[in-house]
């Protein structure tokens, strides 16, 4: 084996070690994830959850997609004590410190991301928030900023349009081209679970740059951010986008 192989096999081994998701390819390098979940598939199988108890047909997430996190590549929990670490992992996120957001991003957190009622903002600062340089203030103001974007885009339009139908990888990876430049579906990834027989849709990761780390993406374009990713594979090729209720 020659050196260059042994470097390649290496660099293989390590990718798939360190569980990276996205590949580095085409261009550009993933440095974080904009996970965004379709939270009606979430509900179906976390049906106690508060904010899933408390969901309707009406509210934005029924028909929208809800923030999960922002999360840097790689890591995770940075200078967070043994404590709060083993609380998080044992799901107790409401022991976990509060966030301190402005009224203004604590009220948009909110509609972004119904798990706000179960902690989940708490659990995203904790383990993702930490390791970035961001103020809890900007990282939230950041995702929220983002979904914002993915929702007001063509691939929000064919789930909404296609509750309790099935969507195909292709359709998908075609209205993300639409929106956010050719070559957007490629640094994304489905992830789908079962309910029953009916296997959903529950969410959506996407491949973001280095600049998706800074206050200032608070106002940069999803477009540019995901073109700056590298490619990876879609994972799920086929779901039904569920609709809210049991």
């Amino acid at each position: 084996m020659s050196s260059m192989q042994l470097r390649t096999l290496t660099f293989a081994v390590s990718m798939v070690l360190a569980g990276a998701a996205f590949a580095q390819e085409g261009g550009g390098t993933t440095r974080f994830i904009l996970a965004a979940s379709w939270q009606p598939a979430f509900c179906q199988t976390n049906q106690k959850k508060a904010e899933c108890a408390s969901q309707t047909g009406e509210r934005p997430d029924a028909t929208n997609f809800s923030l999960h996190g922002l999360w840097p590549m790689r890591q995770d929990y940075c200078g967070v004590s043994t404590e709060q670490k083993a609380a998080d992992k044992d799901g107790k996120w409401n022991t976990l410190p509060e966030v301190t957001l402005s009224a203004e991003t604590q009220a948009a957190l909110a509609k972004a991301m119904p798990g706000t009622q179960s902690g989940l903002e708490r659990h995203e600062w904790t383990k993702h928030g930490t390791c970035t340089k961001m103020s809890a203030e900007d990282y939230f103001g950041v995702g929220v900023h983002l979904l914002g974007a993915l929702n007001t885009s063509a691939v929000r339009d064919l789930f909404a349009a296609n509750i309790g139908k099935p969507v195909k990888a292709e359709a998908i990876k075609a209205a993300f081209d639409k929106s956010f430049g050719p070559g957007a579906g490629d640094r994304v990834k489905m992830s789908c679970r079962r309910a029953g027989n009916v296997k959903m849709v529950s969410g959506l990761t996407i491949g973001l740059s280095e600049a998706a780390g800074a206050a200032s993406a608070k106002s940069a374009g999803l477009a540019d951010l995901i073109q700056g990713a590298g490619k990876t594979t879609f994972g799920c090729d086929e779901g039904v986008v569920d609709a809210a209720g049991f």
